[in-house]
């Protein structure tokens, strides 16, 4: 596989022609550099973007136009909080063609009113702003209520990016709920099968790459049209074993890996290949969505840990701010 200038094209290169690469980080400099279509954040990325000092200007801006007025408390971090999470997304929109995933609270997973609420609030921001809402993905955790949130958001024309996803089920019931998209969490999964069995996994037997391949073969099998975009890797091998997935978002230091070697890629995912598989459909309510995600040890543990991390992080995050906004007003 060769460029114009016939040298060999790097692996990123080969990557983009079978599958749309997404930059997994706040780094505005990496998405540069490697040109993805879209991009992906989370309260953990942009906690770890803000004690940056090039990025730390979108905090203290954020501060400093909407510590004042009204609000007070805890209304005026959340109101500041958001107005940074769009700050960093119209950046990010600025740099890439494609979509932004801005990630609603983790502590609202529970919470379908409040998930609808603070997706509309996000999107409005956005829209004030001057961002076409299509240009947006609102990041929700898999259960069953941020599935059901996703479900009344997308007949709103507010289209969603359903992350911590680690099992079929949490997957079909996206599919059924016409979600936009999923983001199944290869590495997560990877981690935790090694820790359990103490085996390594590579290639086609790495159980995260096999929880993607299953979830697309069966979206593509029964013509769901939801985007299934492959997320949290820990190696190249991961990744190369997707080609092919409808997207993959990836980190700075794995997109480099992959820009510096030149190994051909082979396509792994084939869609009309998926339609010839024997695979049976599976109808899930949310008695049959909770046994089935109960029954999956794997699945309802990395779930719990992935939104105890990311309110963790908004904690986090938020004490930040309210550090920022008492200086201020001091």
């Amino acid at each position: 596989m060769n460029n114009a200038s016939g040298s060999k094209s790097n692996q990123l290169e080969q990557l983009k022609q079978f599958t749309t690469v997404v930059c997994d980080t706040g780094d505005f400099e990496s998405m540069r550099e490697y040109q993805p279509q879209d991009a992906t954040t989370n309260p953990s990325l942009i906690l770890a973007a803000s004690g940056q000092e090039q990025y730390s200007y979108l905090i203290e801006k954020a501060v400093e136009d909407h510590a004042s007025g009204s609000l007070s408390g805890q209304e005026r971090v959340d109101s500041v909080i958001n107005h940074i999470l769009i700050a960093f997304g119209k950046e990010i929109l600025d740099i890439v063609p494609g979509r932004v995933s801005t990630e609603v609270d983790a502590r609202l997973s529970f919470d379908v009113s409040g998930t609808i609420e603070l997706a509309k609030r996000l999107i409005d921001l956005y829209e004030s702003g001057g961002v076409d809402r299509d240009r947006v993905l609102i990041k929700i955790a898999s259960t069953w209520e941020g599935i059901q949130a996703a479900e009344q958001l997308q007949k709103e024309g507010i289209h969603c990016n359903l992350t911590l996803l680690f099992s079929l089920p949490q997957a079909i019931a996206c599919a059924d709920a016409k979600v936009q998209l999923i983001s199944p969490f290869v590495g997560r999964i990877y981690d935790w099968y090694k820790k359990s069995t103490g085996k390594e996994y590579s290639g086609a037997e790495d159980p995260g790459v096999r929880s993607v391949q299953e979830i697309y073969q069966y979206y593509k099998k029964f013509g769901y049209p939801t985007e299934v975009m492959g997320a949290s890797f820990r190696n190249v091998g991961q990744i190369i074993e997707l080609a092919g997935c409808d997207l993959l978002t990836i980190s700075p230091s794995l997109l480099g890996e992959l820009q510096s070697a030149t190994e051909p890629i082979e396509k792994r995912l084939d869609e009309q290949a998926a339609k010839d598989v024997d695979l049976e459909r599976i109808h899930l309510d949310e008695k049959s969505f909770r046994f089935a995600l109960n029954e999956d040890a794997m699945a309802t543990e990395k779930t719990a840990e992935g939104i105890r991390r990311f309110a963790a992080d908004m904690r986090k995050l938020e004490d930040l701010v309210r550090e920022k906004i008492d200086a201020l007003v001091a």
